[in-house]
């Protein structure tokens, strides 16, 4: 892995050799604008910089991303911002550079393969960012930038680390964390990323300097699989869109050092790219230290009725994970954490073909290929539950003796027990995506109809094992390199899954009138997932087969009242199968460690989800040739069968449960401004995220007492708690603003600052409501920037301004467990206080210098 990172590197530092001369005389033959630059922050290279020659020119031919083509321009120089992308409903944009020539409307893709129509005609809330508003706050974590700008979308931290943050969307889930429900499905160039286990989705692989376009989308079902709350789709930059090179480097608090890089090369119809980003970090908590290597190549070709493109996207990471630690060993230091070593080990190479031919004027095929293969390894300490002497023998369980893995007993001592459970997988994937787009007139109106089919397969080999440790002052557990055996709890297990996903899906949009448009499409999802005890072939209770199909339809309306006013409505369904990790922990009288799996358990149902969509959206252009976009929005959307993780009384354990119907409504409000100085933007989202009907939680570690009997929810010695309709869903906050802006003081310096604020939320463990929540925030990070010359540029960025102390994540603990490792951590902790949270990121600097041709 290591080899092929290298390789992206080299390829990035060849691209930029041979682009270097190309890019110094074309920016030697351009001229520099005397008017005040935009609020928007420099990119490293444009879209299609290199004006072709004659003999170069080309039929406009749709690229793959799907993205709008810029006009060919020379490579901009540090004061010169890129061309706008503003649209309704969008995520603001930076301010464009030619406020007189505005882009009427932006595109959005109806596929993940392509086919777009106009934003002002989808029946359904749309949010885009490109390359420019990525880069524009300096983070090298997507999801940081989604948070700033989309409405509705806003980070936790179950891991404690920032290189392993979820995204969460009106309540809706994408994460790196094995055991969380997965609500959104994400795309990268058309390539649904989801892992095949968990349907995790690891952010940290994706190269920020790479990305062309995100756009997040709501009530389309053509998107597949975990698309209940919306799909996050991700376009990689290529050598026709992005011309040039440059280099990044980076130091800054908590031990950053960082350098991207990235460049760009078009000859001809032939055209390649690379991004490379090496990142490290100690972290501001113990043991919280991340290395992270990604990087993205891509070789495209284009003629007059075809393109074709492979990419490579490799990265290579290790990233300590600390989690939740006590708010009483927080009120110590914000940098402790609560038993270690929690470390992720995490490689991944994907390699994808993707083309796009036109057949006639108006039929087009398209399609995707590619082959993934992804490896974690994952250690946990934790505490070692009620650990007894049996005789001289280490016990577990009452007078279960364990055993090392040669068979003996493992033999009793006076230190204070721990473990250090061990989890990995290694999984396969390869798919295929195949489209059909017809725009021929209907009726003599104009219409856009989609169809396709799309296969994917996976295949994961997946083990889990408990190492007995001792604990040590700070938490930490040092393992004795015995692997425990002998009991269901520790004994080590090896399991092999497999997915098979078909999809059949069609979408049509019909202009009914020249303002008004109908689209109406679906998609039929089939899900066969596997399970095989490779571990033990004579015990064959944990194998299964488990099939789950369904068809989700969508329709909508649009109308377009003018430029500045749209209305839309739409109702949508989709589906989110259950993945093996659910299936096969599904058991209240069996739990397991999050990831591992110790009985057959019962089949759990598929998730479906119903959302209703309206609102209204529109972009105002002044005489000045300043810009207003905004948006306003109602959504509801209840799923049926929800899937959720409950907790076990044994330490560290858990299971999943159908729980039935839950509710997620609200409503948006997005605005933003942009004249040739200044940029700004603000959004408020109010999510009422509910239980709609009665359930029960099994809750150990809750102070309260259970308010319910858990019989058949995983023993007598559980406190358990009913459920009712209204009670909120644990970690959503009901409401989240932000605001922010950029403005240009000179033509050279910038200076700008975003705002994140959100309301408080449940705690995990606490889905009853009936305890104090955790504490909602508003945290500010600002940035500034100063081009020295047209190549180089230094700049500032700063987060958590005002040093906030606040927590992402909330649940609970174990006191009397916590308390049995006094001896060996010197730390005794008050029974009245169980809350265990995830502390955020405290103030930060970074500093760096980027030089750009």
């Amino acid at each position: 892995m290591t080899r092929q990172l290298l390789a992206s590197a080299a390829a990035v530092a060849l691209l930029a050799a041979m682009g270097a001369d190309r890019a110094i005389a074309q920016t030697a033959g351009g001229s520099s604008t005397e008017t005040p630059a935009p609020a928007a922050p420099p990119a490293a290279g444009t879209a299609d910089t290199a004006t072709p020659t004659p003999s170069e020119k080309l039929p406009e031919v749709q690229v793959i991303q799907q993205q709008p083509k810029p006009k060919p321009k020379p490579v901009q120089r540090a004061s010169k911002p890129p061309a706008p992308t503003a649209a309704p409903i969008t995520a603001p944009s930076a301010a464009p550079t030619e406020m007189a020539e505005p882009v009427e409307s932006n595109v959005v893709k109806m596929s993940p393969v392509g086919g777009t129509i106009p934003v002002e005609k989808v029946p359904g809330s749309v949010y885009q960012m490109n390359s420019s508003d990525i880069q524009r706050d300096g983070s090298v974590m997507l999801q940081e930038s989604l948070q700033t700008q989309v409405p509705g979308l806003i980070l936790d931290d179950l891991q404690g680390n920032q290189f392993q943050t979820s995204i969460q969307f009106r309540g809706f889930e994408a994460s790196p964390v094995n055991g969380v429900p997965q609500g959104l499905a994400v795309y990268q160039n058309g390539v649904r990323i989801n892992e095949a286990f968990g349907d995790i989705v690891n952010w940290d692989f994706l190269p920020s300097n790479a990305v062309n376009n995100v756009a997040v989308v709501v009530g389309n079902p053509v998107f597949g699989l975990n698309a209940l709350g919306g799909a996050v789709v991700v376009d990689m930059k290529d050598g026709f869109n992005y011309q040039g090179w440059d280099v990044d480097t980076r130091f800054g608090s908590f031990g950053r050092k960082q350098v991207s890089t990235e460049a760009g090369y078009r000859s001809g119809n032939w055209a390649a790219y690379g991004a490379f980003e090496a990142i490290n970090d100690d972290g501001f908590r113990d043991f919280s230290d991340a290395e992270v290597r990604r990087g993205y190549f891509d070789l495209g070709v284009k003629g007059d009725n075809a393109e074709f493109h492979f990419n490579f996207t490799g990265a290579d990471n290790n990233v300590g994970v600390t989690a939740a630690a006590p708010e009483q060993l927080l009120d110590i230091s914000r940098s402790l954490t609560f038993s270690s070593p929690q470390t992720s080990e995490n490689t991944m190479q994907m390699y994808s073909v993707n083309g796009k031919v036109r057949a006639t004027d108006t039929l087009t095929f398209s399609g995707v290929t590619y082959y993934r293969h992804f490896n974690q390894k994952h250690l946990d300490g934790n505490l070692f539950d009620d650990p007894e002497n049996c005789g001289g023998n280490l016990c577990s369980g009452g007078d279960t003796i364990l055993n090392a893995a040669n068979g003996s007993p493992i033999p009793f001592t006076d230190n204070v027990y721990g473990s250090i459970d061990q989890t990995s997988q290694n999984a396969d994937g390869e798919g295929i995506t195949l489209q059909a787009e017809e725009k021929a007139k209907l009726f003599g109106h104009t219409n856009q109809f989609i169809v396709g089919v799309s296969y994917d397969h996976g295949r994961v080999a997946y083990t889990a094992k408990s190492e007995l440790g001792f604990f040590q002052p700070k938490f930490v557990v040092d393992g004795q390199g015995i692997i425990m055996t002998g009991s269901d709890d520790f004994s080590p297990r090896s399991l092999t899954t497999t997915n098979d996903y078909f999809g059949a899906f069609f979408t049509d949009t019909f202009d009914i009138t020249k303002e008004l448009a109908l689209t109406v499409g679906g998609r039929y999802n089939f899900a066969r997932i596997q399970i095989e005890n490779t571990g033990d072939p004579d015990n064959d209770i944990l194998n299964g087969v488990n099939k789950y199909n369904r068809f989700n339809p969508a329709a909508g309306l649009t109308y377009k009242f003018g430029p500045g006013l749209n209305w839309y409505g739409g109702y949508s369904e989709a589906n989110r199968a259950p993945t093996a990790a659910e299936i096969a922990c599904s058991d209240p009288q069996n739990p397991c460690l999050i990831e591992s799996f110790l009985t057959a358990d019962p089949p759990l149902k598929q998730v479906v989800s119903r959302t209703w969509e309206t609102g209204l959206r529109g972009t105002i252009n002044n005489w000045t040739g300043s810009q207003w976009d905004w948006g306003v929005g109602l959504f509801r959307t209840a799923n049926s069968d929800d899937i959720f993780n409950a907790t076990s009384s044994q330490v560290g354990r858990g299971f999943f449960q159908n729980v039935g119907e839950t509710l997620r409504q609200g409503v948006e409000a997005n605005i933003s401004y942009r004249s040739q100085r200044l940029f700004a933007y603000a959004n408020y989202t109010y999510t009422d995220a509910t239980f709609n009907t009665n359930a029960i939680f099994p809750s150990p570690n809750n102070p309260r007492d259970g308010t319910v009997d858990c019989e058949g929810e995983g023993g007598d010695d559980l406190k358990c708690f009913a459920v009712h309709p209204g009670d909120r869903l644990p970690g959503v906050p009901a409401h989240t603003f932000k605001a922010g802006f950029d403005y240009w003081l000179t033509k050279k310096w910038k200076f700008g600052t975003d705002l994140v604020a959100a309301s408080d939320q449940i705690f995990f463990g606490d889905e009853a409501n009936l305890n104090r929540p955790l504490a909602g925030y508003a945290k500010v990070n600002l940035h500034t920037s100063y081009d020295v010359t047209d190549h180089v540029q230094i700049y500032g960025l700063f987060e958590n301004l005002l040093d906030k102390n606040y927590a992402l994540y909330g649940t609970y603990f174990s006191v009397d467990d916590a308390n049995d490792l006094t001896p060996a951590t010197g730390v005794t902790f008050n029974e009245d206080n169980p809350r265990t949270v995830v502390p955020a990121l405290p103030f930060a600097a970074y500093g760096g210098v980027k030089v750009k041709f």
